[in-house]
């Protein structure tokens, strides 16, 4: 497999990985969008030369739309190898280019937001500390910051004191969201409606800047849903998905 490095001029014409192949589709033209505004701040983009989810996305961390103190590092946004491209080295693949460029450009290592156990949207533990990632910091109630330094003396990077504890002021639902992830734009419209279709209180904030992110109550600013001030969730919601969470927690009968 060969890697393809998506910048602004060919990103247009490049299939995106993880999402659907029509340009014309919400979910691309908002993750394109939102990808070409970052490529000024360093974003890098590698992908396999196929068409399905093998790809990985990374960039300084001084510009990583994650609450994270990790200067010098480049902060991998999304690593996702699936289906028919697993089990066949790409994703070593992948993360070698990473850090073969991350090097190149000077950088004390990587970090990476994952998760005590494997959790959807977020990077599996489990491959990154075969990779030989080790724990920087944790962050509740699942969150882990993993990093790979280049040197024995690179300092180790930490979530800002804002997201150790998700926690906000604000009853009802709230949900805290990014365009950084393409499913957002399809998913988040249908739990509105969900939402207010069952009369649940629920508010949708998108994040736009990078000081927003980077100041943000919980560490996954893709996605984190509230209730009562309480973090919920980091997973993207379907509207039965979002439906089923109120019936557990006996919101709806």
């Amino acid at each position: 497999m060969n890697i393809i490095t998506v910048t602004k001029d060919n990103l247009e014409q490049e299939h995106i990985c993880c999402a659907i192949s029509n340009n014309k589709d919400i979910q691309v033209s908002s993750k394109k969008s939102w990808l070409s505004e970052r490529f000024d701040d360093g974003l890098v983009f590698k992908k396999g030369d196929v068409r399905g989810k093998c790809f990985i996305e990374y960039m300084p961390a001084e510009k990583a739309w994650c609450p994270i103190e990790a200067e010098g590092y480049m902060f991998i946004n999304c690593f996702w190898v699936s289906g028919q491209f697993k089990g066949q080295g790409n994703a070593n693949l992948l993360l070698e280019e990473c850090i073969k460029d991350s090097k190149e450009k000077g950088k004390t290592g990587l970090c990476v937001l994952s998760s005590t156990k494997k959790m959807p949207y977020l990077s599996d533990p489990k491959y990154l500390a075969y990779k030989g990632f080790a724990v920087a910091d944790t962050a509740e109630p699942y969150y882990e910051l993993l990093y790979l330094p280049f040197n024995q003396n690179a300092p180790t990077p930490r979530f800002k004191a804002s997201a150790k504890k998700p926690k906000i002021n604000a009853q009802g639902f709230v949900l805290y969201y990014a365009h950084q992830c393409p499913f957002t734009a399809k998913y988040v419209p249908m739990v509105e409606e969900a939402a207010k279709a069952k009369s649940v209180p629920f508010v949708a904030i998108r994040y736009e800047t990078t000081e927003e992110a980077q100041n943000a109550s919980a560490p996954f600013t893709s996605y984190s849903l509230f209730y009562n001030g309480e973090f919920v969730t980091n997973e993207i919601l379907s509207d039965k998905k979002f439906e089923k969470l109120l019936i557990e927690n006996g919101l709806l009968g």
